[in-house]
């Protein structure tokens, strides 16, 4: 593949650039944070001015038609400015499975209103003590009446969960549209370790529409792994970029960090496990939104994004000293979202025992 992007992409990178620049600051993640509302509803109303939110959404729904790649370049930005909006949860696994398997009835009613900022979608997708989440424990029983279902099972760490106006759900016959207020449905207030709150989800013979099946499910995990990685590759190199900065600024001994032999090897190792995070995501994600086979690709960034990941920011960590752990640095935000990262949708061993499974041509 090309790694480089096109003139669209480019403007694309430079606009979410400039629009989270200017509206995450640390001061902002700070008010935030010590509030009860952890969504920066203002940032999010910029996107949708934008047209960032329906970046990837059909433009006979009010999006602007582009793919994946595009709404990764967005995932990179939230990522690298550590900004507390429910773009994953909203756009790429909420808005996009609907726009690829939705009824027009469902596009309708969804779509645009994703695309103005005006309604929240988010994806029902970790089970606990399941650690292969494209193989949901969840079970789905038709109802008989309709084309309804009925859900049974439990949901774990659901993204903007509480906030949510419609929730995805997986199970075992394939992806299912559940309203918040359904009967049957209970929910609990969760919080994620980079704070981002969730939702703990019991579904007792809840009501729901079918949206697609088996195949409804492949999509909405490997949308859900790419922005992950694309998520992770921002937050590494925000991490990378702040330390590169904080190392030639900060002097020991009467020189800066960065002249010291030891600093600058541990730092060009970090610049070397983000950069692997990048290239593999990017392909991955260049894969997917052309069509192409992912399954393994996907794997492959994600093990970067479990494991080479944690080595970027416990090294950007140590160049910091003690500066790294103080809530008042902007470092320990990237630390909380990379240990976040790690785990989502499975960490290393998982990723590897799948690439493991499709190298001998077995199913897991």
């Amino acid at each position: 593949m090309d790694f480089t992007f096109d003139e669209v992409q480019e403007d694309l990178r430079a606009l979410a650039g400039r629009i989270f620049g200017a509206e995450v600051t640390v001061e902002r993640l700070k008010e935030l944070e010590a509030g009860t509302e952890r969504i920066d509803r203002g940032l999010w109303a910029e996107l949708a001015k934008a047209n960032l939110l329906g970046i990837a959404l059909p433009e006979a729904y009010g999006g602007s038609g582009y793919s994946m790649m595009e709404a990764a370049i967005v995932l990179e930005a939230v990522g690298r400015h550590v900004a507390p909006v429910p773009y994953l949860a909203a756009v790429v696994t909420g808005a996009l499975p609907i726009a690829a398997y939705g009824d027009d009835e469902l596009k309708q009613r969804v779509l645009p209103a994703v695309a103005a900022g005006e309604l929240f979608v988010t994806a029902a997708i970790d089970e606990p003590a399941n650690f292969e989440p494209n193989r949901p424990a969840t079970t789905a029983k038709e109802d008989g009446y309709g084309g309804s279902w009925r859900l049974d099972g439990e949901k774990i760490a659901v993204p903007w969960g509480l906030l949510a106006d419609l929730l995805l759900v997986t199970a075992d016959a394939g992806v299912f549209v559940v309203e918040p207020d359904a009967p049957g449905l209970g929910s609990e207030r969760a919080e994620s370790t980079h704070r981002e709150p969730r939702a703990h989800l019991i579904l007792d013979g809840v009501p729901a529409q079918r949206l697609g099946g088996p195949d409804a499910t492949r999509f909405l995990y490997e949308h859900a792994l790419a922005g992950t990685c694309a998520t992770a590759a921002g937050v590494f190199e925000g991490a990378v970029r702040l330390t590169a900065g904080y190392i030639s600024e900060r002097e020991q001994f009467g020189k800066p960090i960065a002249s010291f032999q030891g600093a600058t090897m541990l730092a060009a190792d970090a610049y070397v496990d983000a950069q692997a995070v990048s290239v593999t995501t990017w392909a991955a994600i260049w894969r997917l939104a052309t069509d192409r086979p992912a399954g393994d690709a996907l794997a492959i960034a994600k093990f970067w994004v479990a494991d080479g990941g944690q080595r970027v920011v416990h090294a950007c960590q140590h160049l910091h000293g003690g500066i790294g752990v103080d809530i008042d640095y902007p470092l320990h935000r990237y630390f909380l979202w990379a240990k976040e990262l790690e785990l989502s949708l499975g960490g290393a061993t998982p990723q590897l025992l799948d690439l493991g499974a499709s190298l001998v041509g077995a199913e897991r």
